[in-house]
């Protein structure tokens, strides 16, 4: 992987890692804002911290799904890997915000409980405090509570999904293996200078 590969996966990671720490960090020992009105119906900061998954889903012991976590980002990060040499840019730097977001959490899980006392490793709670508050005729439009780090992940979903024809390789899809095999027939075919 040359020089500028590496830096469009390893930066934004780095970045999304340092200000998702800082805010959890900030947010934590800043009590007066756990439960502040930022932008009145529409936006405020609500702090909790989420023993399960993203969106407050919980089918498993926090333990258990602290390392299937652990596990997903290794996965992600070695698929990337194994395929750099195909990966764009934009890929990457979209794989950069996925990973940076997924390293963020995972340090709260395995940090956490030791730093509140109610657990040990792999016990740790997410800090989530962002709230979009809004409500249209009674039913709020997102009701999750979340952090940056989710933020830097859903964002590098959207942009793939929206430009990926542009961002993610076409041979991450499998058209490479698909396309060798006719090559080789291509060359089968041929007839030889001898024939």
């Amino acid at each position: 992987m040359d020089r500028s590969k590496i830096t469009a996966l390893s930066v934004p990671a780095l970045i999304v890692i340092v200000l998702d720490q800082f805010s959890k960090h900030w947010i934590r020992l800043n009590p007066q804002w756990h439960y502040a009105d930022l932008i009145p119906g529409w936006l405020t900061f609500n702090y909790t911290q989420n023993p399960g998954m993203a969106l407050g889903m919980r089918w498993a012991s926090t333990e258990v799904i602290s390392g299937i976590a652990i596990l997903a980002t290794i996965a992600i990060l070695s698929y990337v890997l194994y395929n750099r040499e195909d990966a764009t840019v934009g890929y990457l730097l979209c794989m950069g915000l996925i990973l940076g977001g997924a390293i963020g959490n995972i340090i709260d899980r395995l940090i956490m409980g030791y730093i509140e006392s109610y657990g040990g490793l792999l016990e740790g709670h997410v800090i989530d405090f962002i709230h979009f508050n809004l409500s249209i005729s009674g039913y709020p439009v997102f009701p999750y509570i979340f952090n940056v780090a989710d933020v830097a992940i859903s964002t590098a979903i959207i942009a793939m999904l929206v430009f990926h024809k542009r961002i993610v390789p076409q041979n991450l899809s499998g058209s490479k293996q698909q396309e060798q095999p006719r090559e080789e027939r291509k060359a089968d075919t041929q007839p030889t200078a001898e024939g």
